[in-house]
């Protein structure tokens, strides 16, 4: 490991809908769970599945950028599954998929950049 001087990101690769999912970013700044649509997309997720909302998400730059809608997926981690809400977006960036603070909370993780590992408590 580079040690204490190292600056890179959290990523994981999680199972969503029987696909292995690279890149997923691991975000505790985000107040959203995102799924990028190109991404959603090549899962073949159903578009009817997306359920449309009105919601605007602004980034640093504060643009924003309007919500295509939300949809309900089944991930596993590890050994543990999940059902979260992901807002699906129309935007270019460089992950498959952003777990933020809804995905932190609700499985009472703990991230560690500097370890470059994520603990949660399963099954006690």
């Amino acid at each position: 490991m580079e040690g204490t001087e190292h600056n890179r990101a959290l990523y994981l690769t999680v199972k969503c809908e029987n696909s292995v999912v690279t890149r997923v970013l691991v975000d505790n700044g985000s107040s959203a769970n995102i799924f990028p649509l190109s991404a959603l997309k090549k899962l073949k997720v159903d578009d009817e599945r997306i359920h449309k909302n009105s919601i605007c998400f602004r980034g640093f730059n504060g643009g924003g950028k309007d919500s295509v809608g939300d949809i309900v997926l089944e991930l596993i981690i590890g050994l543990v599954e999940f059902t979260m809400e992901f807002q699906v977006l129309d935007v270019a960036v460089s992950y498959n998929l952003l777990l933020g603070q809804p995905w932190i909370h609700a499985s009472k993780a703990v991230l560690s950049t500097l370890h470059q590992m994520v603990k949660f408590e399963w099954d006690r």
